[in-house]
């Protein structure tokens, strides 16, 4: 048993608003830099829609991640032998129209304009070529409602969908959509660090936060090509690979990534996870149905003592033991199954995990006339069926699972690997939940039933007004548990060495004489 720590991350996602304040909190520290308009370390997609990178998700383009070859597993686009057949060209790598062409306005065009009979206009220019341009497409070109029709049914996760599921989906009176946060998840089994022919990436031992370093890196860009969640950028103007360092200045001094700081819906949790290393590689390379499973078990319990031995003798400071007990990752992940993680089937091993959303309850089509009216409205006609009806209304407040307005296919598809059971015992613990608070607070949901919903799910009381705290009422502290940096090691190992320079991943070089130490 090999234990060591990774600061891990959960995004409650029926809590996210969509409000685009984490995105714009990381850009204006991080990306706002010449060569990096158009990186969004942290953004937010629309579901469904074609993400940004636009169809990131389809690694049959991308060549991301890892596929399983025989016993073990194998880079898909990139590593030894393909990078030097790629290395003067590389057909999977994602373009600027990928993403988007960065652009501004000449907003002076407004002011300085002569008099005229015209109202002048400050014309978008490209903030790379700094020349007049027409706006194809921007880093939330999918918001809300997936932008146009076109744009949401590009999302690789409707393929599974039947034709009538997909359809319903998008009826102006059925329409569903969710926001999905992402930043680099920071895995334990990292394709971009595999890639690097230069070695310039590497995952911190005290933390496991994946970085790039700045001084090493000679821009192969198989770190983009690697990244099957397209959260490593290329930097035009420095030549180099850059990617979301989850904000590790900030949580040596006890605080929060600016994107978690700033977070409107509150729906981010930071903590500890301790994991076993040894089974990085049984787990990667084991079939698909089993990827979720096996990672979750990877993640063993901080209160083991013999967890906790193997830990210290790695080297894993107390105070992040303690800080792992009182994770409210390890809480969602483990102890109450709510998290997912994204795509396992990328095989990376994520450490940012997912509470799918459950959406709002549907009112009830109860009568013919509603329903044939509802007919009448729709544009997709033919889909309708007398024998068959892709319904999503209830009779009931509390409506089952496989009446959820998304299916239950297309959330599989982002979080199990395509397996609709773990999706829906997450989605039932969730709907335990509001069924039980729901009795505290209004009584109209009977004692017997909510005993019958505990037996099924495995939940109990006690768990369901944890659960409820630290989804709707947690403090600060309790949805970020920080460890405490250790500063004082990495100068011991400095000294030892003799090198009085320490880098930081990202380029910024410092004396430890100037900062006093």
């Amino acid at each position: 048993m090999d234990i060591r720590s990774q600061v891990s991350m959960v995004f409650h996602l029926d809590k996210c608003i969509g409000c685009h304040t984490c995105s714009i909190a990381c850009k204006n520290i991080w990306t706002d830099r010449k060569g990096a308009e158009y990186q969004w370390w942290n953004n937010v997609e629309t579901k469904p829609g074609a993400g940004f990178p636009g169809k990131w998700e389809d690694q049959d383009i991308y060549q991301g991640g890892w596929e399983k070859k025989g016993e073990g597993i194998a880079l898909k686009g990139a590593g030894k032998r393909k990078s030097l057949t790629n290395i003067f060209h590389n057909p999977n790598l994602p373009v600027i129209d990928d993403y988007y062409e960065p652009f501004t306005y000449k907003y002076l065009d407004l002011i300085e304009s002569p008099a005229g009979d015209d109202q002048p206009t400050a014309r978008p220019v490209s903030l790379i070529t700094g020349k007049p341009m027409d706006i194809k497409m921007g880093p939330n070109w999918d918001d809300d409602l997936s932008g146009t029709p076109d744009y949401a049914r590009n999302d690789p996760n409707l393929q599974k969908l039947s034709p009538a599921e997909r359809e319903a989906m998008f009826q102006l009176e059925r329409m569903a959509f969710f926001y999905l946060p992402r930043i680099c998840n920071h895995c334990l089994n990292p394709a971009c660090l595999a890639s690097c022919p230069s070695g310039a990436i590497y995952k911190r031992g005290e933390d496991g936060i994946v970085l790039i370093n700045q001084d090493v890196c000679r821009a192969w860009r198989m770190c983009v090509t690697a990244c099957p969640y397209k959260k490593t950028y290329y930097n035009w103007h420095t030549g180099k690979s850059e990617k979301c360092i989850l904000c590790f200045p900030r949580i040596e001094a006890g605080l929060a990534p600016a994107c978690m700081h700033s977070c409107v819906g509150r729906i981010r949790y930071l903590g500890v996870i301790l994991y076993d290393a040894d089974r990085i590689e049984e787990v990667a390379s084991c079939d698909e149905d089993q990827l979720v499973d096996h990672q979750l078990d990877m993640l063993v319990d901080p209160f083991d003592p013999e967890v906790i031995a193997s830990a210290a003798e790695n080297g894993v400071a107390d105070s992040t033991i303690k800080a792992a007990q009182r994770s409210p990752v390890y809480k969602f992940v483990k102890v109450w199954g709510l998290a997912l993680p994204l795509h396992p089937e990328f095989r990376t091993l994520p450490m940012l995990f997912y509470v799918p959303p459950m959406l709002p309850v549907m009112a009830s089509l109860s009568d013919a006339k509603n329903q044939e009216q509802s007919k009448k409205m729709s544009k997709i006609a033919k889909f309708w069926d007398d024998d068959w009806l892709y319904d999503t209304s209830t009779d009931e407040l509390w409506g089952t699972i496989e009446q959820a307005r998304f299916p239950l296919k297309y959330m599989a598809s982002l979080f199990s690997a395509g397996d609709e059971g773990k999706v829906a015992d997450r989605l039932k613990k969730l709907m335990a939940v509001r069924m039980f608070r729901r009795r505290e607070t209004v009584g109209d949901i009977s004692e017997e039933k909510i005993r019958g919903v505990f037996q099924d799910t495995g939940l109990t009381a006690e768990m369901a007004n944890d659960i409820y705290y630290l989804t709707s009422l947690a403090k600060f502290d309790d949805r970020f548990v920080v460890p405490a940096a250790h500063r004082e090691q990495a100068i011991e190992m400095m000294n030892f060495t003799g090198d009085t320079k320490g880098s930081t991943g990202f380029g910024f070089k410092e004396k430890t004489a100037e900062r006093g130490l």
